[in-house]
């Protein structure tokens, strides 16, 4: 795993006793289990912050969020909506703005996403709300406030700043998943040949 300081506001995740046994067996099966090897969709909040770039383009009524990884993305509509109608690896978003400060309130997941590496995870039952507030022309302040109530024992929250892009033409790339995934996945299933 690449080394890195939390973003944990008080560097503890408040897991729920029942919780912590799920967590520590994601850690151990990470090499196959977690879905960011598996080149599946990221989830919120962990799109955000791997290490791959995503734009975010603004109209009057909604805010589309594209990012490499997986070539995710995310409608957030600048209305108040009704719980989605299917759960799903990026959720639902509506968004509404606080002066200067995106906030984006986001449910209707499907508990299938992790936040790390490490096997930090959700269940169905996630509510994130987000807020994003520019610090400079250059660079956000970013943060979650995260709620599970099968998984955590309280609302915590994460925060980092996000940093634009300056190379002359940036841009999202094709996303092309780890080499040698399926064979690192799924090597297992191939039918051994007969001697």
């Amino acid at each position: 795993m690449p080394p890195g300081l939390s973003v944990v506001e008080g560097n503890e995740i408040p897991y729920r006793p029942s919780a912590i046994a799920k967590k520590e067996e994601n850690f151990k099966k990470r090499m196959t289990a977690d879905p960011e090897i598996k080149c599946y969709l990221p989830g919120v909040p962990r799109a955000t912050y791997v290490p791959y770039p995503f734009q975010i383009v603004q109209t009057p009524g909604a805010i589309l969020i594209s990012y490499q990884f997986a070539n995710a993305s995310r409608v957030i509509k600048m209305a108040k909506l009704k719980p989605a109608p299917v759960d799903s690896w990026m959720g639902q978003s509506s968004g509404s703005w606080e002066g200067d400060t995106l906030v984006v309130d986001a449910s209707g997941f499907n508990g299938e996403s992790w936040f790390d590496r490490a096997g930090n995870y959700a269940s169905d039952t996630l509510h994130v709300v987000e807020r994003y507030t520019l610090i400079t022309p250059d660079a956000m302040q970013y943060e979650a406030t995260i709620e599970d109530p099968k998984v955590f024992t309280r609302p915590w929250k994460i925060g980092m700043p996000l940093y634009r892009r300056l190379e002359k033409n940036a841009q999202l790339l094709e996303f092309k998943c780890v080499e040698f995934a399926e064979e690192l996945l799924y090597g297992h299933l191939r039918r051994k040949p007969v001697k």
